[in-house]
C-alpha cells in the first residue's frame, strides 16, 4: 500500500510512496481510506498547533503502537476485522465510516481500534465526514466534559477561523450558547460570521480584555473558555469571568507564561484546566465518541452543525495543504482525498 512518508531532508518534504501494510490487531478494523484531514487545532498569525505539522518537524512523534506517518482522522470504507473486533463491533464489511485515530491516516488504509470507529451522518458527504472525528470529539470533551457548558452559557472560543473554531462554535450553539470568539484578520470576519458566533473580536483593533469587561458589567460574563493562544492575556482575561466560571487550556500558541492573580482565582472560584483529546485512555475516547455520535450526530444529520471545509486536495499535494495551513488561510478544514 502507500502512505504519506516525512524525508529526511531539511524541508522534511512528503513523499507519497510504498510502505509495509501494518498487521491488523486482534481489536482493530482495516479502513480503505477515501479522506482524511490536515486541520485542526488553532492558529495565531502563522503559528499552527497542528499534530500533523508538528510531527513533521520531529516535534510530536507518533505513539509507539501507530505507523510512523501522520493522519489523526479519516472516512473511509470497512474492508476487514481483527477477531476481538469481528465479535464486538456493530459494523460490517462495506460499511462506510469515519474514525479518531493515533496516527497513520495518510494512507491507503488504516488500522484502528473499533471503538473508534463512528457512522456518517446521514446526509453528509464522506469529504466532510472525515472532518468529524478529531475535531468534534474534542469540541465535544471540552465544551460537555471538562467545560460542562449548559443552555444559556457563555463561550469564549478564541482563535476562531481556526478549524477547531470552526466546530466548537456551530457545537455550543446548538445546545443554546452564547459565543464570543476573536480573528487577527479582518478579512476572515465574514466567513467566521458564518459560525454563528455572536460577537466576532478583532483583537488588532480591540482588546478583548476591556470586550469581557463588557460582557462581565452587562451581565452575560463568560462561563467557559477553550484557549489555544494563552500568552500574557491568558491572565489579564481571568479576572473578568462569571463565578465559577472554566478557562480551559488547550495550546499555548501565543505563548507559555502568564500572569495570574491568584486572589481572583480562589475568591471567584474560577477552575483553570489543561486539557488534550491525546491524554485520555482508549476507554474514555470510546465514551466520547459514543456521547458524540448520541449527541451532536443528530444535529449534523438536520443541519444545525456540519463541519467548515475549507479545501479538499489530492493526497499527492500533501505538501501544498501544509502550506495553506501554515500561511494561515484557511477558514475551517483542508481535506485530503485518496485516490
Amino acid at each position: 500500500m502507500k502512505a504519506i512518508m516525512i524525508q529526511q531532508d531539511e524541508r522534511h518534504s512528503l513523499l507519497w510512496t510504498e510502505v509495509e501494510e501494518p498487521a491488523l490487531r486482534s481489536n482493530e478494523v482495516r479502513i480503505k481510506g477515501a479522506y482524511i484531514v490536515r486541520c485542526t487545532g488553532c492558529v495565531k498569525d502563522a503559528d499552527l498547533n497542528r499534530a500533523d505539522l508538528m510531527q513533521r518537524e520531529g516535534d510530536y512523534p507518533p505513539p509507539p503502537d501507530c505507523p510512523e506517518w501522520m493522519g489523526l482522522e479519516v472516512s473511509g470504507e470497512i474492508v476487514g476485522f481483527g477477531e476481538e473486533a469481528a465479535e464486538h463491533s456493530p459494523f460490517h464489511v462495506g460499511d462506510q465510516v469515519c474514525a479518531l485515530l493515533g496516527g497513520g491516516g495518510y494512507a491507503e488504509y488504516v488500522n484502528v481500534p473499533w471503538g473508534m470507529v463512528m457512522p456518517l451522518p446521514e446526509g453528509i458527504s464522506m469529504a466532510e465526514a472525515a472532518a468529524l472525528p478529531e475535531a468534534f470529539a474534542t469540541a465535544y470533551l471540552n465544551l460537555f466534559w471538562v467545560g460542562s457548558l449548559k443552555k444559556n452559557d457563555t463561550l469564549l472560543m478564541n482563535a476562531g477561523a481556526s478549524g477547531l473554531a470552526s466546530v466548537v462554535i456551530p457545537v455550543a450553539k446548538a445546545f443554546g450558547a452564547r459565543v464570543i470568539t476573536t480573528i487577527i484578520d479582518e478579512e476572515k470576519r465574514q466567513e467566521v460570521a458564518k459560525t454563528g458566533a455572536d460577537r466576532i473580536v478583532n483583537t488588532r483593533q480591540e482588546s478583548i480584555e476591556k470586550v469581557l469587561q463588557e460582557e462581565l458589567a452587562a451581565g452575560h460574563p463568560v462561563d467557559v473558555a477553550i484557549d489555544c493562544l494563552g500568552g500574557e492575556v491568558m491572565g489579564q482575561c481571568l479576572e473578568s469571568l462569571r463565578h465559577g466560571a472554566r478557562w480551559i487550556v488547550i495550546a499555548a500558541l501565543a505563548g507559555q507564561y502568564t500572569s495570574i492573580d491568584l486572589k481572583n482565582i480562589y475568591k471567584r472560584n474560577v477552575k483553570i484546566i489543561g486539557s488534550t483529546l491525546r491524554s485520555k485512555t482508549p476507554d474514555e475516547k470510546k465514551e466520547i465518541l459514543s456521547s458524540l455520535v448520541r449527541d451532536v450526530w443528530p444535529k449534523v444529520k438536520s443541519g444545525e452543525v456540519r463541519p467548515t471545509i475549507y479545501k479538499v486536495m489530492p493526497i499527492t499535494q500533501a505538501e501544498e495543504a501544509h502550506a495553506i495551513l501554515q500561511r494561515g488561510e484557511n477558514v475551517g478544514k483542508v481535506v485530503l482525498q485518496i485516490k
